[in-house]
């Protein structure tokens, strides 16, 4: 069964523009299920499908049982491990002070509607992270059927989807007691930058500057390119083939003289309960729209496009720092939904 992707994000223009040295696979899946209730469509935050996921997950693939996996001999080769404690690798020339890379997945929260029929859930793995689809959806199958959030709502998973670059279709990959048929990851190719560019920011946006969290005053386009190419920069190195190699210096230079055409960010609060951390945290951040002249990003027009995917900021494997581009050609308006 095939269905057309749209607007999630936009294709825009299918003028195919150069990828600014970005070489990173990423691969756009959706998984559909049906609660088992009849008490109605539920809608789950990106941490109750995470923290579900992330306990499934070690459940099925865990054989050593240790509370940490820290000192596991197993953890270079565990998927749970390098999901999501994703080590840094010995002899790493990156991120030596840390004990993490970054997640190679990102989460994405749809809510339900009649077109689908179903709880949605929005699933990116990039570079490596696309060889462990396979344990993803059983340990999402096994968490849906154990419950998801702290009402403990049962689901059952009715197929997977994964987005064709190529066509911008959606193909049904996997359905229950079928095989999983997926199709080659690829990077999405940008199409020509247009005269202007909208962004949306979908979900809360946690940027920080000397420490602090930047808020909707404070906000210029150098904050979110400079955490979108660092991350960028830290994927292709932990899970692709091909790191970043460019004049990361230059961009940022460059990124720091660009303007926002208008603004309606806001700050969006929102509270979140860690059953690691048995505590309610606060995670809100920017939510809202900017204007961008197309003109002056040209040379971030690459970046900016794979980071519908990736997002950006903090929280990015629980669906916080998402973003879509809305694309124009004329100058005199807000661009086209």
């Amino acid at each position: 069964m095939n269905e057309t992707a749209t607007h999630e994000p936009l294709n825009g223009d299918q003028a195919l523009s150069p990828n600014g040295g970005l070489r990173l696979a990423v691969g756009h899946y959706r998984l559909l299920f049906a609660p088992d209730s009849t008490t109605g469509w539920p809608h789950f935050s990106g941490s109750a499908w995470r923290g579900a996921f992330g306990r499934a997950l070690r459940q099925a693939v865990c054989v050593t049982r240790l509370e940490s996996c820290t000192t596991c001999l197993l953890k270079a080769t565990c998927a749970y491990s390098y999901l999501f404690e994703t080590p840094i690798p010995n002899g790493s020339l990156k991120m030596r002070r840390y004990t993490a890379a970054p997640h190679p997945f990102s989460l994405q929260i749809h809510d339900v509607t009649a077109t689908s029929g179903a709880n949605m859930l929005g699933l990116n793995l990039f570079g490596y992270g696309n060889r462990y689809l396979p344990y993803i959806i059983h340990a999402m199958t096994r968490a849906a059927a154990d419950g998801i959030g702290r009402r403990r709502i049962r689901l059952s998973l009715i197929e997977v989807r994964q987005a064709d670059w190529t066509t911008g279709d959606w193909r049904r990959i996997y359905a229950p007691e079928g095989q999983l048929k997926p199709l080659p990851p690829e990077m999405p190719i940008p199409p020509t930058c247009p005269a202007l560019v909208r962004i949306t920011l979908s979900s809360p946006l946690r940027l920080q500057r000397r420490e602090a969290l930047v808020g909707p005053q404070e906000f210029v386009f150098a904050d979110l390119f400079g955490t979108l190419l660092r991350r960028l920069s830290m994927l292709t190195y932990f899970h692709g083939d091909l790191p970043l190699d460019i004049d990361f210096r230059g961009l940022l230079e460059q990124a720091r003289q660009v303007r926002l055409l208008w603004t309606t960010l806001q700050w969006h609060d929102w509270t979140r309960y860690s059953s690691r951390q048995r505590t309610m945290m606060q995670m809100g951040g920017l939510m809202g729209e900017f204007g961008l002249d197309g003109g002056e990003i040209v040379p971030f027009w690459p970046y900016l496009w794979v980071g519908q995917w990736t997002h950006v900021g903090k929280g990015t494997s629980m669906g916080l720092g998402q973003y879509t581009l809305t694309l124009s050609l004329s100058p005199g308006g807000r661009g086209r939904g």
